[in-house]
């Protein structure tokens, strides 16, 4: 499937506000509503939306610690890798996880209400077989953060 401009601009819309309806959506890329909601379908069906999500202030739900996790593993066998990604993929204060390139194996983004909780979580992640080594990196002032993806006009 080829995007063109409009499909560009649904894309840009729902990106910037997923709450938006389908009546103010076609206003705002110069199509009636039948159109546009065909091709709000059709993006969704073809898999370029993932879903729709609130976001929400980690620091209005109390959570004052986020982390960049660095994690190193044993070896990369797969009974090695899949019990972190495993838990990785199970744990709700990982919020995001990549297997990257580099020095280490795994970047994973943690949250934690306050220090105590941090480094119950930290020695969690120790804990799981395969696990040699972690650095932790903690944040301490958030410059940017999203969800959105670059849209070329």
């Amino acid at each position: 499937m080829t995007l063109d401009d409009i499909d560009l601009a649904i894309l840009r819309h729902i990106q910037n506000d997923a709450r938006i309806n389908n009546s103010k959506l076609a206003e705002k890329v110069n199509l009636s509503e039948t159109p546009c909601w065909r091709r709000w379908k059709r993006l969704e069906e073809a898999g370029y939306i993932d879903g729709y999500r609130a976001l929400l202030n980690r620091k209005k739900l109390g959570i004052q610690i986020s982390s960049f996790t660095l994690i190193t593993m044993g070896n990369h066998e797969e009974e090695s890798t899949l019990p972190f990604e495993e838990f990785a993929k199970e744990t709700e204060w990982i919020v995001m996880c990549h297997c990257i390139s580099g020095g280490a194996d795994y970047m994973v983004h943690l949250v934690a209400k306050d220090m105590d909780e941090f480094f119950e979580r930290i020695s969690s992640l120790r804990r799981i077989k395969g696990v040699s080594g972690l650095q932790s990196n903690i944040s301490v002032k958030e410059i940017k953060s999203g969800t959105q993806m670059p849209l070329s006009d």
